[in-house]
């Protein structure tokens, strides 16, 4: 049976434009589209028709790759999606991808040797191109669902939360609270952390102020490093009042940080991190976050990935505002 993917090759497109075409969306010139709509005919190419034939002989099988299991997010994440495919009579393979492309990659063609009907893929780092070279040539035949990133690929849906808007929401509080130099320490380069820095660096020129010398790179996830950047955050620009952090990870470390150099929070310095995860709760005081959503986006990632395997719905991108969780640190 013809895939997508294989029409593209012989029409010498990538296969988001064959989808474009198949999906009647704007954007492809005329001469390709009525090159691609030939082929379609030619081979009699029916996307219900290449949905059925995933479940022809169903394992009940679904592959779930992680992007970093030492991130609490993308573990809870995992889980949520493992029981709510439980729930339909599916068994689940889970598995670390880690952080490197061609890990990725592996992770994606070692998923595919299960025969799995079905894989979710969790974490922003799962849009690079080695990750578009390992669905194209392994999973082309199964839907493919990304939690928190997305690409336009003829078999891949994505939930995306809006974790930019969401950063923008967290300076319009502090900033209405009186925050005059709010910085923002960061962890790895991510495509949700990069979003995140766009939301910062936004409202920093609505403010008036130059974001730059306030944003802080940690060296890795931990609470260790989120202190010690903490501290020399503080020491290096005493008149801070305000920091985000972009993972409760490391604002957990921030939050031991200020309390160790005797800051009155929030009176004197408001601390938020971001995706309410267990660090926030068990903070002293509790830490105030950006709820991300974790659990609602693995619930829609998991009704996605059911309606792929078993009904053949096409590819979706669904958007998910953040919320502000108050504790004690604002």
């Amino acid at each position: 049976m013809m895939t997508i993917y294989d029409i593209a090759r012989e029409a010498g497109v990538a296969a988001s434009t064959v989808s474009r075409v198949v999906n009647g969306k704007p954007g492809v010139k005329e001469e390709t589209r009525r090159r691609i709509l030939a082929l379609l005919e030619k081979y009699h190419y029916s996307p219900d028709a290449a949905a059925r034939g995933l479940v022809k002989q169903s394992t009940r099988m679904v592959g779930i790759l992680i992007e970093d299991i030492r991130v609490s997010h993308h573990i809870e994440s995992a889980f949520v999606i493992e029981q709510e495919l439980t729930k339909r009579g599916y068994c689940s393979i889970i598995m670390g991808a880690g952080a490197e492309e061609e890990k990725k990659l592996e992770s994606i063609r070692l998923v595919e040797q299960r025969r799995v009907e079905g894989v979710a893929l969790i974490g922003s780092m799962f849009s690079g191109e080695a990750v578009q070279r390992g669905i194209e040539s392994y999973l082309s035949r199964i839907p493919v669902v990304l939690v928190n990133a997305y690409m336009e690929l003829p078999n891949v849906s994505g939930v995306v939360i809006d974790e930019e808007k969401g950063v923008e929401s967290c300076m319009e509080l502090l900033h209405g609270r009186g925050r005059k130099r709010i910085a923002f320490v960061t962890d790895q380069e991510t495509p949700s952390n990069r979003r995140k820095l766009e939301g910062y660096r936004r409202k920093c020129r609505e403010y008036g102020l130059n974001p730059e010398p306030l944003i802080y790179r940690v060296g890795e996830r931990s609470v260790e490093e989120g202190r010690r950047m903490t501290e020399r955050l503080l020491t290096e620009h005493p008149e801070t009042d305000g920091i985000l952090y972009s993972i409760d990870l490391i604002a957990a470390g921030g939050v031991r940080a200020a309390v160790d150099k005797g800051y009155k929070l929030p009176e004197k310095l408001a601390l938020m991190g971001i995706d309410n995860s267990i660090y926030g709760e068990i903070c002293n005081p509790k830490l105030s976050t950006l709820d991300n959503r974790r659990y609602d986006s693995s619930v829609i990632a998991a009704e996605l990935l059911r309606l792929g395997m078993e009904e053949g719905i096409r590819s979706q991108r669904r958007l998910l505002p953040c919320r502000i969780l108050e504790r004690e640190t604002t």
